[in-house]
């Protein structure tokens, strides 16, 4: 197997083809549609979609009933057919063709020299500029039907599926412009059959605002049916005495716009995006009401036929065409993350304020480090203060030095504290650390500079234990700090420790969003200038548990990993449950060149590094083991706390259930299954 190659990951490389069209010369327009098909199979595409009627132009009005424009559509469709003997992509190809006492705008599907089956357009429309059914038979009811072509008996309806056996989960289904338009299109029947790549052969004259028509439709069909949807527009070259056509073709993918063509192009424009399969597979998967739609609508989706075909895919590096974020939980995009950030920091203060109201009203009593998750508890709670109309004095604060405690995280937490107006103080927790473990009869109490798991647990047990007395003592709950990728990774002390408290806000928030969720409450004004300052600092923090004294501050991530690798992960096996060697193959084409593709706004440039293979593979292993083999029984007992990431949460109330004496060798296994991988071992 190749590592390097998109289709031993799931993926299949899709195109939206449009280009000049010459009306009523199916010739000149089959030699155009090989020329794209070329094109096609040089960039490894498995499915390429024409416009509709592409063969001899959409614009023809009653040019379609004359038998010599027929007889030249075929002999054209035939060229197609002859053409695509030795290429690679499956061609889905628009042309009238003659049946029974018909002419039916249908969509071709040609493979590798033969034709697959032909899919009929359900629903000519007869409104405003359109005036199809003069020349144009309704395919609605053509189910299970066969039409001769090219001397050959092929399959012919809407009921039509198109499958490649060699290539696990691709799935196509074919339909015609004004059918993506009706409230129920034939395409919402084929996803629920099976289908997982819908695509539509569209004339679409230009009209103003019907672009984003087009697109939503797209993206809302491509959402609702849990499926890829191509769709290609007829442009120039179509007749011009009534109307315009700007040839718009895009890619869309779960909701997501993969790729798109520039608007009325002068020459060949094509839209090319891998589709994640294993993506609308898993999503399917998880989302069991969209099988349940099936069984509602079995009578029609029961009698699909699936045509069967064998794409031969390449097997070589083909790159990936598709963006990637390199951070999942945090869109490059600046209007999308600000978006985010304001949707993220609501649910977590409204979680809080719904939370103290439903109790009585309790103080919150949170330890605040100057590091930057309980920084971001600390501005939640403030908020949620203010929400309640209560003064911010019923936050009592604490700062909780230890061995390790560095002025300047403790100078911010103070800083924080002052400028937010809580109940601010400080108590020194290294006495009854010096006393548990002399008691206890450990070396550091001899003075020995043994600085293990135990001298760090003493030190973040005693800060969670005081802040459950003070409390008790104080009337109040125990706020939360940690967050999701630390859940995920267990990197918590348990019980009586920072896993634990009344509420937690950050337990749905991942590690590397936290960071722009401070930066987003400082750019918004949410605190005065002060505080921000404050906060601005913050972030210049190396993210560290100061629990061990030296000379050097303790570094997490020089121990566990770069969050950001960890977090890329994260979301890939909570959201989609995708293989490791699939998400090495993604963070490699996400992480290896820092100056490819988007950043998040404002990301430091000192911090825009890059991750090699041998790298990624080596946080993959180390996630793997603790997120499966190791973590869970910390996260069974979690605390409560709202979900605040589409990416999931790890509650084991909501997305994430899982025994705590799992096995993770199923998953260190997989990241064995390629060559590539092994040797970053």
């Amino acid at each position: 197997m190749n590592f390097w190659s998109i289709y031993q990951h799931g993926f299949a490389r899709v195109a939206a083809c449009t280009g000049h069209t010459v009306i009523a010369d199916p010739p000149a327009n089959a030699e155009a549609v090989l020329r794209h098909a070329r094109r096609c199979a040089e960039e490894g595409v498995a499915v390429a979609v024409f416009p509709e009627m592409v063969l001899c132009g959409y614009s023809i009005e009653d040019l379609l009933l004359q038998d010599v424009l027929l007889d030249e559509v075929e002999g054209a469709l035939r060229e197609v057919v002859a053409g695509s003997a030795e290429l690679l992509p499956v061609l889905v190809v628009g042309a009238p063709l003659r049946h029974r006492n018909r002419v039916y705008n249908c969509a071709v599907i040609v493979h590798r020299g033969r034709v697959l089956g032909v899919v009929p357009k359900s629903y000519p429309p007869n409104y405003r500029e359109f005036y199809e059914r003069r020349q144009i038979g309704d395919g609605a009811d053509e189910r299970g039907g066969s039409i001769r072509v090219g001397g050959q008996s092929v399959p012919f309806g809407v009921d039509l599926l198109f499958a490649a056996e060699d290539v696990p989960g691709l799935v196509l289904h074919a339909e015609i412009c004004e059918d993506m338009w009706v409230p129920v299109p034939p395409s919402a029947e084929a996803a629920l059959a099976g289908a997982t790549v819908l695509v539509n052969l569209s004339g679409s004259p230009i009209t103003v605002g019907r672009a984003e028509d087009r697109k939503l439709l797209c993206r809302s069909a491509s959402s609702r049916c849990l499926a890829a949807y191509v769709y290609a527009a007829a442009g120039l070259g179509e007749s011009t005495t009534d109307l315009s056509w700007d040839g718009q073709a895009m890619v869309y993918e779960n909701g997501l716009l993969l790729a798109e063509t520039e608007r009325f192009p002068l020459g060949d424009e094509y839209a090319v995006a891998d589709v994640d399969l294993d993506l609308l597979r898993q999503e399917r998967l998880r989302m069991g009401t969209f099988d349940e739609n099936r069984r509602t609508h079995r009578t029609r989706t029961a009698d699909f036929r699936t045509v069967a075909f064998e794409l031969e895919p390449p097997m070589g590096d083909l790159g990936l065409k598709r963006r990637l974020e390199r951070f999942p939980f945090v869109p490059a995009d600046a209007e999308r993350l600000a978006l985010d950030c304001y949707e993220a920091y609501n649910i977590q203060v409204a979680g809080l304020q719904q939370r103290l109201a439903s109790i009585g009203g309790p103080k919150v009593v949170i330890g605040v480090s100057g590091g930057l998750d309980s920084t971001h508890a600390l501005i939640v709670a403030a908020r949620a203060m203010d929400r309640a109309g209560r003064p911010r004095s019923d936050i009592l604060a604490w700062t909780l030095p230890g061995f390790a405690t560095s002025d300047h995280t403790k100078d911010n937490a103070h800083k924080l504290m002052n400028s937010l107006g809580v109940t601010s103080a400080e108590l020194d927790i290294t006495p009854t650390a010096r006393l548990m473990l002399r008691e206890m009869d450990h070396p550091f109490a001899a003075g020995e500079p043994v600085y293990d798991v135990t001298f760090e647990n003493v030190q973040a047990g005693l800060r969670t234990d005081y802040l459950f007395r003070l409390a008790n003592q104080r009337g109040g709950i125990v706020l939360g700090t940690g967050d999701l990728s630390e859940l995920a990774l267990g990197w918590s002390t348990y019980g009586v420790g920072d896993q634990m408290s009344h509420y937690n806000v950050n337990g749905g928030v991942p590690k590397t969003l936290i960071q722009h969720l401070i930066r987003w409450v400082i750019s918004s004004g949410q605190f005065d200038e002060e505080t921000g300052k404050t906060l601005a600092a913050i972030l210049d923090t190396e993210i560290s548990p100061e629990l061990v004294p030296g000379e050097e501050m303790q570094s997490t991530e020089s121990k566990i990993g770069p969050y950001a690798l960890h977090d890329f992960t994260l979301f890939h096996v909570l959201r989609y449950g995708f293989r490791p060697s699939k998400i090495a193959f993604l963070a490699w084409h996400a992480w290896h060149d820092p100056e490819a593709g988007d950043w998040p706004t404002n990301f430091p440039d000192a911090k825009r590094v890059a991750y090699d293979l041998p790298e990624i593979r080596r946080w993959l292993e180390v996630f793997c083991r603790r997120f499966f083999g190791f973590a869970q029984f910390k996260r069974s007992a979690m605390p409560n706390g709202p979900k605040v990431s589409a990416g999931g949460s790890l509650s084991p109330r909501g997305d994430w259930r899982a025994p705590s004496d799992s096995s993770a060798r199923a998953w260190l296994r997989d990241l064995e299954r390629f060559e590539e991988l092994r040797a970053g071992a």
